[in-house]
């Protein structure tokens, strides 16, 4: 019996699909060398641990760093690392053969954070604070353990945007996650290389590479996480109004201390000062009649 074949694709568009990825990866090679030279985050003789998790966005890490190794001013070393973290089927073999077959050095952590996690947290409440907090001290002792002079962590710009609004909505203030860091105990820098990145393009690039995608399953079906609302907020936003949360991205990079309101970061005090001393704070909260302003205000109506 002969069986129809499978037409092949029109060549038309297969060179089309063929350009439009080159294009795509052209795009993102210069997003991500951008971001490395803007904020110095790889220098000559760098050993860069490249935290993989088998997700999207740090594939393309991987992936556009390598490429970018070969062609680089400068000489560092890439070391790939994933955290066994023990969630139940996970597929232990689909990163070692990724790597191997790239030809990445590489090493698999292991640390049992599910069990902590699910023990820790009651049935039904976040999990990813307490999460990333114990992939984060596994991650840090390992590159500290290894001499690690970077840490390379694969958050694109959507998710700098997005914890923006985390800290402003959530937290009252305007913070972020910066694209280049120092670790809280100094030790350790943190670069985020994907930082100009949109993540649309990230979901392009990791499909047209057909990446090995290993989705968590730990806290995926936690639809009710606060960094979920603010997502579906963006999408919003960005159908709405199409490059808004580029608008927002770029003004992360655009602070203007003085029309904000913290005097830590200006010194509205001196701002049209016309000389002498000012009042005390807490005569002002107290309401202190001796304060100088009242002095005059108590001259002027006698």
């Amino acid at each position: 019996m002969n069986l129809p074949l499978p037409l092949a694709e029109p060549l038309p568009r297969a060179h089309k699909r063929v350009h439009e990825s080159n294009k795509l990866a052209k795009r993102l090679r210069h997003q991500v060398g951008r971001a490395i030279a803007d904020f110095g985050m790889i220098e000559d003789g760098d050993k860069v641990m490249v935290c993989l998790s088998g997700g999207k966005d740090s594939y393309t890490m991987l992936d556009i760093l390598l490429q970018l190794q070969q062609k680089a001013p400068v000489k560092f070393e890439l070391v790939a690392v994933n955290l066994d973290q023990k969630q139940p089927d996970f597929p232990e073999h689909v990163l070692p053969a990724y790597l191997e077959r790239l030809g990445v050095p590489y090493r698999i952590l292991e640390q049992d954070t599910y069990s902590v996690v699910k023990r820790v947290v009651p049935e039904g409440k976040t999990m990813c604070s307490l999460c990333s907090r114990l992939r984060r001290g596994a991650l840090y002792a390992h590159a500290e353990e290894q001499g690690f002079t970077k840490i390379a962590l694969g958050h694109h710009r959507d998710d700098l945007v997005a914890t923006f609004f985390l800290n402003l909505f959530f937290h009252a203030r305007l913070g972020g996650m910066p694209p280049k860091l120092l670790s809280d105990d100094g030790k350790h820098v943190v670069i985020r290389p994907l930082a100009y990145v949109r993540e649309d393009d990230i979901a392009a690039y990791a499909e047209a590479r057909r990446f090995p995608i290993i989705p968590c399953n730990l806290c995926g079906s936690q639809e009710n996480l606060q960094r979920k609302q603010v997502k579906k907020m963006m999408e919003a936003w960005e159908k709405d109004a199409p490059g808004r949360i580029e608008n927002i991205a770029r003004a992360l990079g655009d602070i203007r201390p003085s029309q904000l309101s913290d005097p830590r970061l200006f010194d509205f005090l001196a701002l049209g000062a016309r000389g002498g001393t000012l009042p005390d704070a807490h005569a002002w909260l107290a309401g202190d009649p001796h304060a100088p302003d009242d002095q005059q205000h108590d001259q002027q109506h006698d």
